[in-house]
């Protein structure tokens, strides 16, 4: 059995926000994702899918009104009206193109994800265009949810109502903070006023369920800040609540002037961050709310589904769509061109813009379910004994054991579970069952 990294270097902690992406999305990680193994994703495309594995899809809608100092994705500010139409245009072909393959054939597109960017950025109209193009090339007719992002300044109550016309039945809205001065000092586009301004809206359009974003950790926060944004969240109740900790990954402006100053980050250390979130969630859980993962909140466990998340982390086959966009298919791992005039070219060529493909093993296949659903604080070890034939309780029995003794987690054959304390940071913990030649890297 290949030996995994040393938990004891897990242990020894963090405490300094250093720059380097924190939070575990994927596995294997980015970094080690082939620039020349694209054709490998175009191949599977090319062959039919198995028709018994949920297939969803992610749309990438990279434009901004600005971009935040933080942020850490494939996102434009500057585009043209003009611009952004020709981007639809290429989205709407490339789903064209996605539609026509085998891999699709006999199959449904179990849920859709909006993400950014910000896919409310685009007016009504635009976002009409898009979505009828999208649903007349793909197979979507009974897709179980339909998750949209959005800021709230960019929102109109015609618009909202146009969004929940498209079957959008996940609206999550990037509030992140309630301090104005924590807003600005972000370089966050919207303002409280519009918060309040839209929740109204939200109250006569009838969304199943709205998802409310809150960082911690973001600059200038303190415990008085922090306190405040989530009291009123509290207050709006929505149905649940995503808290991230504030990570500085390389490629965003906040690292830009750490790098280039010599300064330390300029946000709270993960100590800090920790004891935020964890306040956060008793104040939740103190005022009916059920924590479902490492970041969620919900209101009504039996109830709200993050469908997306969870087909995903469980296998599911997930479609690429638009510029830099990431998919996943039986086994292979694809990200899209990152670029968006190369993007939208190829695609008007009629290619597939892929531009990087990881095929995985099925120990990685594993490995990458394990560390994903770890992240819900709770997993059962059987569907990995009937899916891999792994015993995850030995194959990593001295990882579990020593964060066991540590206060992290209890175990036993059945299932693992994550204490609070673990919960809080199980970012950190999962390099503990990553392969070594995926350790002591860059993550992204």
């Amino acid at each position: 059995m290949p030996p995994v990294a040393d938990p004891l270097k897990v242990l020894a902690g963090d405490s300094v926000t250093e720059a380097g992406n924190y939070f575990v999305a994927n596995y294997p990680p980015f970094s080690v994702w082939d620039k020349g193994g694209e054709a490998s994703a175009v191949d599977r495309l090319g062959r039919p899918g198995n028709s018994r594995t949920p297939l969803g899809l992610y749309v990438h809608l990279p434009f901004c009104r600005k971009r935040c100092d933080f942020c850490y994705f494939r996102v434009y500010t500057d585009k043209s009206h003009s611009e952004i139409e020709q981007y639809l245009d290429a989205v709407i072909r490339e789903a064209q193109l996605l539609g026509r393959q085998p891999f699709l054939e006999g199959r449904e597109l179990a849920f859709v994800y909006f993400g950014g960017g910000t896919p409310s950025y685009l007016s009504s109209k635009q976002l009409v265009r898009l979505m009828d193009g999208l649903r007349s090339a793909l197979p979507w007719h009974s897709a179980e949810e339909v998750a949209f992002e959005c800021e709230p300044g960019t929102l109109t109550q015609s618009k909202l109502e146009a969004i929940r016309g498209f079957g959008v039945n996940r609206l999550s809205l990037g509030v992140e903070n309630f301090d104005d001065d924590i807003l600005a000092g972000n370089n966050r586009a919207h303002r409280s006023k519009e918060i309040y301004r839209v929740w109204e809206w939200l109250g006569r359009t009838g969304f199943e369920q709205v998802n409310l974003d809150l960082i911690a950790g973001m600059i200038g926060e303190t415990d008085a800040t922090w306190r405040r944004s989530v009291a009123e969240s509290v207050r709006l109740a929505p149905e649940a609540v995503t808290v991230y900790q504030m990570e500085i990954p390389f490629n965003t402006t906040i690292y830009k002037g750490m790098r280039d100053e010599g300064l330390p980050a300029p946000v709270a250390d993960w100590p800090t961050k920790r004891r935020w979130t964890q306040e956060a969630f008793e104040t939740f859980e103190a005022n009916g709310y059920y924590i479902g993962s490492a970041y969620t909140a919900v209101k009504d466990s039996a109830r709200i589904r993050f469908v997306y998340r969870d087909k995903l982390w469980d296998g599911a086959d997930m479609l690429a769509l638009g510029v830099s966009s990431f998919g996943y298919l039986d086994g292979i791992h694809y990200q899209n061109h990152p670029h968006i005039q190369p993007y939208t070219d190829l695609v008007g060529q009629g290619a597939l813009p892929v531009y990087r493909a990881l095929p995985i093993s099925d120990q990685e296949a594993m490995i990458r379910q394990f560390v994903l659903k770890l992240k819900l604080g709770r997993l059962e070890t059987r569907p990995f004994q009937d899916r891999f034939g792994v015993d995850v309780t030995e194959r990593w029995g001295a990882e579990l054991g020593l964060f066991r003794d540590h206060g992290l987690l209890e175990f036993d054959r059945e299932r693992i579970e994550l204490t609070r304390d673990g919960l809080l940071q199980v970012d950190r913990l999962l390099h503990a069952f990553f392969l070594p030649e995926h350790t002591n890297i860059r993550y992204a």
